[in-house]
Order: C-alpha cells, then sequence, then structure tokens
C-alpha cells in the first residue's frame, strides 16, 4: 500500500497537495440546487465535468443526481459556450420541464472567459426561457475554493437572484444551513418547529437525495425549498446562517438588499452550538424553548455524562470541511477529548484561529492547518499517534494503515449509509455521533483486551 511510504518527517510544500482534503466547487454548487423544488442543476462546461460531479454525489447519496451539461467540444472551448448553453436552455425547458434551472461554471467556461449573466439575458430576451420559468446562476471554477465555497455561491444566486421584496413582512425566519446533510436540513427544520418558529430554509435537500423508493422514477421529487418561498426571503423578519463558509454571503446579500437583518452562527453540531442555535431562534424570533428541546438537550448531557469515562483524554485527529470541524472539534473538547491534528482542504485563515481558540488550553500541542491535505494529516499521526480518526472515507486508507478507530462523517461518504437518513446537527444529532464515538472505541478496547480483562459491563 502506498500508504506504507508516506514519511515521518515533514517537509513544507507550497505548490502540491496530495489527497486534499476537498473536491471542487461545482459539486457543491450541483447539490445546492439540488435543494430547490422543480430545479434541474446544470453544469456549463464538458460533458466528463458533469459526470464526475453527479457520480460523486450519486454515490455519496446512492440516489440518481440529475443535472444537465453544455457539452463542451473542442469548438466550443475555442469560440465560446454561448451557443451551447443557449441550445442547452432550450432544451431543458421543452424536454424536462423543470421549473428552474441553476447554472454553475466549470474550469473550462471560466478560463475562457464566458459571461453567463449577458447568456442568460440573451435567453429571456429572446423567449428560450418561458414565462413563469427562472435560471439562476453562478461562478463556480475548481481551481479555487472547495465544494464548500461553490456551494456558497449557489445560496448567494439564490438569494440575490430569486429574492422579491413585497414591504410586507412574512413573519418567518429564513435559516441557511451550510454543506450539510438531507437528514440534518430536516433536523434544523423540525427544530424550529419544535418551537414554533415559521423558517424558510434554503437550500433544502430533504426529501430529494434522500427520498423513499416508491417503484417509480420522480426526476424531481417532492422536497425542496419552493420558488414562492425564495421569494419570499426578502420579506422575512430575519436570517440566520449556519455556517460561516457556506453560508454568510447570502445572508450579507438580504441584508445589503432587502435589509433583512442576519446573523451566522456555528453549524448546530454538538452541545453547545445547538445551545447557541437555539438561543438564536428564541431572540429572532420572540418565542421561549419549550420543554421538548429542553429534554432533547438533557438526554444529550446524560448520555456525556455515562459515557465520560470512555471518552476522557483520548487524542482525536480529524479532517473535513471547515464549517463542520469547528462544532465538532468544539463538541469534543467539551466532552473531555483532545482534538491533535484538524486539517481542512478549503482555504480561510479564520478556521485556524477559531480552532486555536476552542482548543486554547491545550497550548501549542495541537497541529491545525487550512488549506492542507490528507498526506499531511498521516504524516502528523504518524509523529504523534492518536485513538480516533473522524473524516471522510478517504480516511479508511490512514485508519487501516495505523489501526485507527474511525468514524466516519462529511462528504463524501462512499462505503457506508445511513450519513443521508440520521442527522448530526442537534441534540439528538449529538447523541448519534456520540454513540458512533463510544461505539468504535469501545469495539477497540473490546479487541485489545486480554482474557481477564474482558468485561461484560464497562
Amino acid at each position: 500500500m502506498l500508504l506504507r511510504h508516506t514519511p515521518k518527517e515533514i517537509t513544507e510544500r507550497k505548490a502540491l497537495a496530495v489527497n486534499p482534503a476537498k473536491t471542487c466547487q461545482p459539486i457543491g454548487a450541483m447539490y445546492a440546487a439540488l435543494g430547490i423544488h422543480g430545479c434541474l442543476p446544470h453544469s456549463h462546461g464538458s460533458q466528463g465535468c458533469c459526470a464526475y460531479h453527479r457520480s460523486t454525489l450519486t454515490r455519496h447519496y446512492r440516489e440518481p443526481i440529475m443535472a444537465a451539461t453544455s457539452s463542451f467540444t473542442e469548438g466550443a472551448s475555442v469560440f465560446g459556450g454561448q451557443a451551447n448553453l443557449l441550445q442547452a436552455l432550450l432544451t431543458m425547458f421543452t424536454t424536462y420541464e423543470p421549473d428552474i434551472v441553476a447554472v454553475h461554471t466549470t474550469c473550462l467556461s471560466e478560463t475562457i472567459g464566458d459571461d453567463v449573466n449577458q447568456i442568460v439575458k440573451k435567453a429571456q430576451k429572446d423567449g428560450t426561457i418561458p414565462d413563469g420559468k427562472y435560471v439562476i446562476h453562478t461562478p463556480t471554477p475548481s481551481y479555487v475554493g472547495s465544494h464548500v465555497t461553490g456551494y456558497a455561491n449557489m445560496v448567494k444566486a439564490m438569494a440575490v437572484q430569486m429574492a422579491e421584496q413585497t414591504g410586507t413582512s412574512n413573519g418567518k425566519v429564513n435559516l441557511i444551513p451550510g454543506f450539510v446533510e438531507p437528514s440534518d436540513m430536516a433536523e434544523i427544520k423540525r427544530i424550529a418547529g419544535m418551537m414554533g418558529v415559521e423558517s424558510i430554509l434554503f437550500p433544502d435537500t430533504s426529501g430529494i437525495v434522500n427520498g423513499p423508493l416508491t417503484g417509480k422514477f420522480n426526476m424531481y421529487p417532492k422536497g425542496g425549498v419552493s420558488i414562492e418561498e425564495l421569494k419570499g426571503t426578502a420579506d422575512s423578519i430575519g436570517s440566520i446562517g449556519l455556517g460561516a463558509w457556506a453560508a454568510t454571503d447570502a445572508v450579507k446579500a438580504l441584508d445589503t438588499q432587502f435589509k433583512v437583518p442576519g446573523q451566522v452562527q456555528d453549524l448546530p453540531i454538538g452541545l453547545l452550538a445547538t445551545d447557541r442555535f437555539v438561543d438564536a431562534l428564541r431572540t429572532m424570533a420572540g418565542v421561549s424553548v419549550p420543554d421538548s428541546v429542553t429534554q432533547e438537550r438533557g438526554q444529550l448531557l446524560d448520555v456525556i455524562s455515562d459515557m465520560q469515562p470512555h471518552l476522557y483524554g483520548k487524542k482525536v485527529a480529524l479532517a473535513g470541511d471547515p464549517d463542520q470541524l469547528i462544532p465538532l472539534v468544539e463538541f469534543l473538547v467539551t466532552i473531555g477529548m483532545k482534538p491533535v491534528h484538524i486539517v481542512t482542504g478549503t482555504p480561510g485563515k479564520a478556521f485556524t484561529k477559531r480552532i486555536k481558540e476552542i482548543t486554547a488550553k491545550f497550548g501549542d500541542e495541537i497541529n491545525v492547518k487550512g488549506p492542507g491535505d490528507m498526506f499531511l494529516m498521516h504524516q502528523w499521526i504518524k509523529n504523534e499517534p492518536v485513538d480516533l480518526l473522524i473524516c471522510n472515507t478517504y480516511g479508511k486508507y490512514i485508519a487501516r494503515d495505523e489501526d485507527i478507530p474511525f468514524v466516519r462523517h462529511g462528504f463524501p461518504i462512499l462505503d457506508r449509509v445511513g450519513h443521508s437518513y440520521f442527522p448530526s446537527v442537534g441534540y439528538s444529532g449529538g447523541l448519534r455521533l456520540l454513540e458512533k464515538i463510544t461505539g468504535v472505541l469501545m469495539d477497540r478496547k473490546d479487541r485489545d483486551s486480554s482474557e481477564e480483562a474482558f468485561e461484560l459491563v464497562e
């Protein structure tokens, strides 16, 4: 195995990433677009790009991901892709009948300089876009950012290009989740509903990429935020963005363009981050926290207390998206664990600063890098072994090579199921995370225990 040749000695690398802890912008944009009801994502570039992005999402969610492409050839690469996109829009609206098309660019269309805004305006002027149908668009070249920034760009496009202010408040709160599972989006809606808060969650992939098997193919499942709800985001009483990297741009756009006040919170992963989310809902909507929410919080606290002997002092390595890692690291510190190696592939200096603040009590013992890669993570682990690794499926090679208990979390997860059905956010999501973490740690203890130390009750 090639990983067995990963050197322990760390050399500074500036121009090379080995197994980066991220994927490209269009995947995030495509996923966000799926969160609009009746939407057909469109990749403005070559067929190969679209095929890769669709296949990655399909493998993660085990659902057929529908998306279209401008199908660039050599001619479009030289002379521009306007004709391709115009023809694609005509074909999509006449053949597949979406309510809205969400166009994202690729490396190729960005490099040759296609003006997608101008092309869409021409399509509207020529009548290519039927009355009552919509097209939104955003730039997402793969050579900058990551799937998280691509997601953020598409969500901002939803806010800027779809919101319409009527002057009459709808009394709702806009909830803008980061790049999370459809199960997480459903849980965020559930928490708001338990508190009696009317909300507009966008995007919303619940019911779309985790829908039931009915025996019938439905190109546009029932789920997703509706076009009318997107328009109504300009009349909401406020916005709460969940995840600074993925949600900040949309929150700011609604504030700047429509004077909808907003705030950005961490994703509600773990105890403290969920507390902050619940409090933000409470204050923005002017409601009180019901006993049902308090009870779920108490259940999480109960399990934390019960499992403390198995968690305290355990060293953890993590890789993933910054919006997920920040509250996840905070949760691990809260339950007595020690995150020692943290890597994200998404750029942003604020990530390192936040992680250092959360882990301040450990001083300089913490390794953190953003952007970094899985190769560096493996080197760190070789120099300082850990008790647990938390990251996406690509971490299984390091976990096997170094014989480390492994919890799959983040994107993509290609070799397990459940992530699209069981949330990791909220108090109930914290319970699931805790169950997974304690499960692998206790499995390891059982595996390594001598015969006389192999206990029935832990």
